[in-house]
Parts: C-alpha cells; structure tokens; sequence
C-alpha cells in the first residue's frame, strides 16, 4: 500500500477515498470557517529559535501525562463518525494508537461502541473516552459505566457543544438539511462513486450506526436520526455545576475540552478538574474566535502549572506539535489528521502518520537545540513570538 509521505497529504488521499458528505463534515467548520482558517495560519506563523551546536544526538520524545508515559506527547483527539472512514475504523486506529504508545480517545458519537473497540486492545492501553453533557443523566451514567468496564483510563468531558454548530458545509453536500428520502440518495449517489469505500466500509464494515448512542436512537440508525438526535439531546443549561455530576459517577483524571478564556481555566482549575484542552472545536463550533495558538499562552499563565494543559487546533505536522508545547502546551490534541489517515490507508495510515509526527518533531527539537519535551518552552520560540 503506497500512503503519502507528509502528514498533511493525507487530506487528499481521503477527499479521494471518501464520499463527499463523509469528507465534508470531517473537513469542514462553522459558519464562513474564519476560525478554521485561523487555526492553521496561527500556528504557521510561529517562528522556533533555531540553535546550534547543542549536543543533540539524543532527542527523548516521552513524557508523562495524567499518570501515563507516553512515547511522545501526542493524544488522538475524538472524532465524531470517525469510524466510518474505514471499515470498523475506530478499532483500527485505536490499535494503532497503542503501537504508538499514545492514547486514544473514542468519541461519544463513534461509529463503533466503547466494548468493541476495547476487545480490539490489550489492557494496558491508554485508551480514553470522550462524554458531552446529555439531558439524559441516565445515559450519560450507563456511558460512564461502559467507559469504567472498558479500563478507559481518562474522560474528556467536551464543553463547548451545549448546541452544534452550524456548519454550511454539510448542507451543500447533502449530509444536512435533506431529510427522507431525497438526502440518502444523494447520500448513496455519493458513495457509489467512491465504490472502493462502499464496499469496504458500507459492506464490508456492517453494521454502521453510532455505536455508544444505538440504546437510545430505539433502533433507527440513518444519519438524520443521529442528527436530529444531538439537537434534542445537548443540554445547553451546561454549567460549572455540572462537574458535581461528573465527579460523582467517573473516579479517574477529568480532562475539560473546549477552554478558550483564561477566567474558564481558572474555574476548571477550582472545581477539580486535572486537566483542560484549549480547543476552538476544531473551528467546527463559534466562527469568529481565536485559535487555540493564540489563546495558549493566557491559559498556561492562569492554570500555572496546577492541571495539565492539552491544546488541539490546526495541527498538521510534528512541528505544529512542537509549535503548540513551545507555547505552554504539555500534550496536542490531533484531530483531523486521524480520520484522513486512517481513510488512505487503515490502521497502517495511522501508524505510519504517528511515525512521521514523531520524525519531525525530533528534527524539530534537534534544530532548536533540545533534547527532551521538557525542555520545550517559550525559549525555542523566535523572540518575535
């Protein structure tokens, strides 16, 4: 199997395996997709310090993060319908996370179910799960339960979706706004001329459904039921309150994804939380704010080094990794170079894009003349930065 060779190549290697709305929507964001745009141009602004002459012939890439050692300091973030860019994808990529030694977080809204993808590893990997504030607390108790007897290790508790998004995209390619039987046979028409993934994923890969979320969808499980779903279901009276629940039903580290403002990080802090995730949502959320890039900085100030400090956004290779740490960052979120991998090429494609971030990155420190993740700060950046 022949995969790209940069990280970021994979968007087109998926864009020709994918139907359009499966692409789109993993592709896509809110609004005009100012903050996507953001989010990359943000982080290829940063300039590293170049250095030289510093003793690196060993450059170390691990780290410990929320009690775990971690080959480098990388998390594969969760993505929603992820798992339908290969067959059974989840489980593949999940896989692949351990060979990496890195942690894998399922999402909520996975296309496979937290068991079967815990079948699909031993029990020491790093495997996290990923929960939304739901107005059903029982299902959010029997999710957590699942999570518990599957040895997830860490929950990411997203804050930053008490409504989705409005994202035009998924309107245009007809994953949205086409209900009944006009939006799944431009669905079907989509995937007939994508016949390499229909076989593989549509026929191979049965059943398809939103595995954690088949309970309460009774039985329907066409992707406008899922949609429909999530509008009724996000609870957008989520507050800071709510942790109390959380913190009732999961024992384990608690990771709050979707901080932005420094006020949120302090409160995150107060109420017990051991790490965050400044996150923009992938631009997939509020148009319009700032990149996970420009926001670091406050957010490491106000947590202090008090909770670990995770950041995703715009990551598209080892040096944006670097970038993102150099900026106060102790681990990155990846995010949509997962899913693009894992359509070129399967659990190899994640395998093979883990290895390449962690090849840049020890270029990256080598030229910036440091050993050791923890010798990554504000000092490897340009003074101009």
């Amino acid at each position: 199997m022949s995969l790209p060779a940069a990280p970021a190549d994979f968007r087109a290697a998926a864009r020709r395996r994918l139907p359009r709305f499966l692409f789109d929507y993993i592709d896509g964001g809110a609004f005009a997709e100012v903050t996507l745009r953001r989010n990359l141009a943000d982080l290829e602004a940063i300039s590293l310090r170049q250095r030289v002459l510093r003793d690196v012939a060993d450059v170390d890439l691990g780290t410990t993060l929320l009690g775990q050692r971690l080959a480098m300091p990388v998390v594969l973030a969760p993505i929603g319908l992820a798992g339908l860019t290969a067959r059974r994808g989840e489980v593949q990529a999940a896989r692949a996370a351990h060979a990496a030694s890195v942690p894998f977080t399922l999402s909520t809204v996975s296309a496979c179910p937290i068991a079967e993808v815990r079948r699909g590893l031993p029990a020491e990997a790093a495997f996290w799960f990923q929960l939304y504030m739901i107005r059903d607390r029982g299902f959010m108790r029997d999710l957590l339960a699942e999570a518990r007897a599957a040895g997830c290790t860490t929950l990411v508790f997203t804050v930053d979706m008490p409504v989705p998004g409005i994202r035009y995209g998924d309107y245009r390619s007809g994953l949205a706004g086409a209900p009944g039987l006009a939006g799944s046979m431009r669905r079907v028409g989509q995937a007939m001329v994508r016949p390499r993934w229909a076989w593989d994923v549509g026929v191979r890969g049965r059943p398809l459904g939103l595995g954690n979320v088949a309970p309460v969808l009774a039985g329907k499980s066409g992707l406008n039921d899922f949609f429909a779903w999530m509008r009724a279901n996000f609870d957008p009276g989520i507050g800071w309150r709510d942790l109390d629940f959380i913190r009732a039903e999961w024992a384990g580290p608690l990771v709050i994804k979707g901080v932005l403002d420094p006020e949120d990080a302090r409160e995150a802090v107060a109420l017990g939380a051991d790490g965050i995730v400044v996150s923009n949502h992938g631009g997939r959320q509020l148009d319009g704010v700032v990149s996970a890039a420009h926001a670091l900085p406050a957010v490491a100030e106000a947590v202090a080094g008090r909770i670990a400090l995770l950041a995703d956004g715009g990551v598209r290779s080892g040096l944006d990794v670097v970038r993102l740490l150099a900026r106060g960052a102790d681990g990155v979120m990846i995010g949509r170079l997962w899913p693009w991998a894992l359509a070129a090429g399967g659990e190899a494609g994640v395998a093979h894009l883990l290895r390449a971030l962690a090849a840049e990155m020890r270029v990256a420190m080598a030229l910036a003349g440091v050993r050791s993740v923890a010798g990554i700060d504000a000092t490897c950046l340009s003074r101009s930065d």
